[in-house]
């Protein structure tokens, strides 16, 4: 009877600490399961920071238009106050026309339009606050920016993206193109540094 009473202590007292030891594995498996929640939310939300800043600087806004029909090249713009304004060149499309801008401010701008004759100083001028720049006096002047190529018929659009990157591709004739009013915004963007954690 007393072996009995030892082996029912014994049985208990194994039974609580098998409790015990039950009872820190779940707390233990629930504080790495908050843990890991917690390390994943923070995943989630950089990954958003960082896809949010890869559309800005990826996604194009058409900023200039250019035209060729027959000899003649025309540049569309956009202006300050809505209108759409169609600029026609003294160019021939079948040189290299050069479309001029200038980043100020994190602005782009559409400054002049020249060919491969003519020099950057003799283009013409688009926006004419910026046909000439003193380099040295005007603070905000970031750089300036250049596309060219020769041109066929029809319609090209001159793009920009959030950081920069200028492109320029044919577009059908009825294709329909939304020109921003300018300046479009430029943003710097930092290179992703991988943790080594």
């Amino acid at each position: 009877m007393a072996c009995m009473k030892h082996v029912f202590r014994l049985l208990a007292l194994l039974i609580v600490a098998a409790g015990g030891v039950a009872g820190y594995q779940a707390y233990h498996q629930h504080s790495t399961v908050a843990g890991l929640r917690d390390a994943l939310d923070a995943s989630r939300a950089a990954f958003d920071d960082l896809a949010t800043d890869y559309n800005q600087a990826v996604r194009q806004t058409a900023v200039t238009e250019l035209i060729v029909v027959d000899d003649t090249l025309t540049v569309v713009v956009k202006t300050a106050f809505g209108d759409v304004e169609a600029i026609t060149t003294p160019y021939d499309p079948r040189r290299e026309i050069y479309v001029d801008y200038v980043v100020l401010d994190g602005r782009v701008w559409v400054r002049r339009v020249f060919d491969d004759l003519t020099a950057p100083g003799d283009g013409l001028v688009i926006e004419s606050r910026y046909g000439a720049i003193d380099w040295d006096t005007h603070a905000d002047a970031d750089y300036g920016k250049a596309i060219y190529r020769k041109l066929t018929q029809g319609r090209w659009a001159i793009t920009v993206t959030g950081n920069g990157a200028m492109g320029l591709e044919k577009i059908a004739d009825d294709a329909e193109i939304e020109l921003v009013e300018p300046p479009a915004v430029v943003q710097r963007y930092h290179a992703i540094e991988r943790s080594s954690e």
